[in-house]
């Protein structure tokens, strides 16, 4: 932390994130208005003291509405970063790299098929199947709990996204763990433990992963931004978080379909193309600067 603190870059780059995702987290609580609060007195309206970003074609509040599109980024990226990412992708790079042998081949042929296939059109063909039944499932659970608003909150919508970018993103960060699995199985320290009698799982997550936290820290950061640009990708083709609840892929093809809001509201794709660009890239530098702060061999 001392050695990135003193890199400028690293420092913008993550007040970015941190203000971004706490924007996220905070969103009902600073949020001047809901996000499907319409005043159509308002439409169009530029910058005042009641709508400081101004109003869209509804009057909606547009920072309102950022504020809310960044929580279902938020929401969506980090899903979709502990389930793919972490979960499937340590566990399994772990498993092969130790395993090695038949295992190691098998859960590798399994990642480069996912790798091999082109990934926006099988996220498309998943969600747009499986949304109807994931909101039946969704609809049980209300039934069978006793607690409504689930499907109206837009958590299928939610777990679907999340859930297809974790299918998928797992490959990346089960490769990496693998290749530092398969140089360190045989370190001193793995061979002491398993004199000692370690179990496999306690070798695996008490000896091998902390040492292989450095690189996971990296692919980690970049795969946040990698999750937060694809789900506001497939929500701008129709078919991730749809309306009337909010995201930056609603925003900016909700306004980019009528030639006339860009030439005379350019600011209504303006806010919400600065605030994703301003994420992803950020991401992506300070996934740069953490790569030569934590590698010996860069510093």
């Amino acid at each position: 932390m001392r050695r990135l603190l003193h890199r400028p870059v690293a420092v913008v780059a993550l007040i970015i994130i941190l203000t971004i995702y706490a924007v996220g987290i905070l969103a009902p609580w600073i949020a001047p208005e809901g996000f499907a609060t319409i005043d159509l007195q308002n439409r169009y309206s530029g910058p005042t003291w009641e709508h400081p970003l101004g109003a869209d074609e509804l009057g909606r509040d547009i920072l309102s509405r950022i504020i809310w599109s960044t929580q279902t980024t938020v929401i969506v990226s980090v899903a979709a970063m502990l389930f793919g990412s972490l979960a499937l992708g340590v566990t399994l790079g772990l498993i092969s790299g130790y395993a090695g042998g038949r295992t190691d081949s098998v859960i590798m042929r399994l990642g480069d098929a996912f790798y091999s296939v082109p990934t926006i059109l099988l996220l498309l063909i998943i969600i747009a199947t499986m949304q109807d039944r994931v909101d039946s499932v969704f609809k049980d659970v209300e039934d069978f709990t006793g607690f409504p608003g689930l499907v109206s909150s837009g958590a299928p919508r939610y777990f679907l996204v999340f859930g297809a970018l974790a299918i998928f993103g797992w490959v990346g960060m089960a490769r990496l763990v693998r290749s530092q699995v398969l140089s360190l199985r045989e370190s001193a320290y793995v061979l002491a433990a398993r004199a000692a009698g370690a179990s496999h799982t306690r070798i695996l997550f008490w000896h091998l992963l902390p040492n292989i936290t450095n690189l996971m820290i990296v692919v980690i950061t970049i795969s946040l931004g990698a999750a937060a640009a694809a789900e506001i990708g497939l929500t701008f083709l129709g078919i991730g978080v749809q309306a009337p609840h909010p995201s930056f892929g609603v925003m900016i093809s909700d306004y980019a379909q009528d030639p006339t809001n860009i030439r005379d509201h350019p600011t209504l794709i303006l806010y919400p193309a600065l605030v994703i660009g301003a994420l992803v890239l950020s991401f992506n530098l300070l996934g740069d600067v953490l790569t030569d702060v934590m590698s010996p061999r860069r510093r």
